[in-house]
């Protein structure tokens, strides 16, 4: 054995004068194989007691499932965390690890800590190229703070009620319309999107953007949303430099709208018809205390509204069609309480008022509860800006990429979590004063939805007018119900319905 070991070094002599590139191939080899040691013992370290996979594919990780099998991976991380003792489960993409958190109670904590040395909101991992350093989302502590005060005025009961009659007529031209293409199933999502970008425009800018101005509007945010799909190759022709130019003129355009805005508000005599101009009426009164926006401001904010709005209300208006579908002693109750505030046949001039909607409370709950159980941002991705102590075992490393579940807390605490029971939300039960920590379909903490009582009106109007006016029926198919996440969550087969006018000479 001796005489063979002492015969190595001759050998790999010999082999390298003989071939000079083998020691180099042979020195690479082992600096790949180190790098990748020392990736895997980095993920093993953070890793820790968690469920998670043990091994891990380099840099790649799990990310061919998560693309390939979306659905089927979050399904398969939320078991895990589920699983867990402290409700967390690890994984690894593309050289980033991941949390998913499945506790309420810790989901609650990482909404309620963003701040520079905690959370950060996480549109995509490039998102703050696309959206710039102003963006409201990527803001902390005061700077947030005078901002979010300076949006308050946009939601005014007498903005809100504003926003009802515009929500209202867009909502009832999309409707008409759907009923025209309704001679065979249609599915909805495409055309719950479209109707959603229009009452956002309408109701955030009103009559200042032009014909074009609209179309352009709508080829540069989906530009935006391609953007943020892609690789973050900021070069001519990419997809992601085109997002970037794409946000600068939606801003500059949204921008334009805000100085339309103040050359028919800085007179004091015209009332505020939209959104940019209770934003614009505010900003005049400020103006001499030197505490207002820019028009570029102004731009970048409606912006992020838009976007904000743009994705989750489709989700939500998807969802409520179908478990209104599946529990049609609902609808009628739904049906029963609009009818007792609106009679539909004589629209011209009877209006759902912003009066009427608040006295629709079952309707409410039943939002409230599409929300609880099919909350449109299912997950809501961090990324942890220093280490966090998120339990008394477990501190998350810097730079993780965090999944706070909105789904899971929303099934956790309530009685008989997955019974779709909009009673729960009624005065008589107020679980959602109970189990408030639990529901966060809108976010909780510093970052909480600015929107939220927009957004609700909102919904609660067009479950009211799409339950009174239309008949409809869901297409039987197999796993109809499946959660695909686009990045929204939607029912697989799109919400595919067969559409009929349920009021007589409906359109009226």
């Amino acid at each position: 054995m001796k005489p063979v070991l002492a015969a190595i070094p001759a050998i790999l002599s010999e082999s390298t004068s003989a071939s000079p590139y083998l020691m180099i191939i042979i020195t690479f080899t082992g600096i790949i194989a180190l790098l990748l040691l020392v990736e895997q013992v980095s993920y093993l370290k953070k890793k820790r007691f968690l469920p998670g996979p043990t091994l891990v594919l380099p840099f790649f990780g799990n990310a061919f499932s998560l693309v390939t099998e979306t659905t089927k991976f979050w399904d398969h991380q939320a078991s895990l965390a589920k699983s867990s003792p402290v409700g967390v489960s690890t994984n690894y993409v593309l050289g980033r690890f991941l949390l998913y958190i499945y506790s309420a109670q810790l989901s609650h904590k990482v909404f309620t800590n963003i701040r520079p040395d905690a959370f950060q909101f996480l549109v995509s991992p490039f998102g703050k190229t696309i959206f710039g350093e102003n963006s409201l989302m990527y803001m902390f502590g005061q700077e947030h703070k005078n901002l979010r005060r300076l949006i308050v005025p946009n939601f005014s009961p007498k903005a809100l009620a504003t926003y009802t009659l515009l929500q209202q007529r867009t909502i009832l031209k999309h409707l008409k319309s759907w009923l025209q293409k309704s001679t065979t199933p249609i599915p909805l999502r495409l055309l719950c999107r479209d109707l959603n970008l229009e009452t956002s425009q309408t109701v955030f800018v009103g009559d200042y953007l032009s014909d074009e101005e609209r179309n352009m509007l709508n080829i540069n945010y989906n530009y935006v949303n391609q953007g943020l799909l892609r690789l973050p190759i900021n070069l001519p022709g990419f997809a992601f430099r085109k997002a970037i130019l794409a946000r600068e003129k939606l801003t500059q355009t949204l921008g334009s709208c805000a100085q339309k805005s103040r050359k028919r508000m800085e007179n004091g005599e015209e009332e505020p018809s939209c959104l940019i101009d209770f934003w614009t009426q505010e900003n005049l009164l400020r103006e001499k205390d030197g505490d207002h926006l820019s028009y570029e401001e102004l731009g970048n904010l409606l912006f992020g509204f838009l976007f904000a709005a743009q994705d989750a209300t489709p989700s939500a208006m998807l969802w409520a069609i179908a478990l209104l579908d599946l529990h049609p002693q609902v609808l009628q109750r739904v049906r029963s309480e609009v009818a007792e505030h609106w009679n539909p046949t004589t629209l011209d001039v009877d209006q759902i008022t912003a009066e009427k909607l608040k006295k629709m409370k079952f309707t409410e709950a039943v939002v409230k509860e599409v929300l609880r159980m099919r909350p449109p941002g299912a997950i809501i991705p961090h990324i942890a800006c220093g280490d966090f102590q998120l339990t008394d075992d477990y501190v998350v490393p810097k730079g993780t990429v965090i999944f706070p579940s909105v789904i899971d807390s929303g099934l956790q605490g309530f009685p008989e979590p997955d019974q779709f029971d909009p009673d729960r939300f009624m005065e008589e039960r107020q679980e959602d004063l109970v189990h408030k920590r639990n529901f966060l379909a809108f976010g909780t903490g510093p970052h909480q939805c600015a929107g939220q009582r927009y957004a609700m009106n909102y919904m609660v109007l067009f479950v009211a007018m799409f339950a009174t006016l239309m008949e409809f029926k869901r297409v039987e198919e197999d796993s109809r119900d499946a959660l695909v996440y686009l990045p929204t969550i939607f029912p697989k087969d799109d919400c595919n319905v067969f559409l009929s006018p349920r009021c007589k000479g409906f359109p009226c």
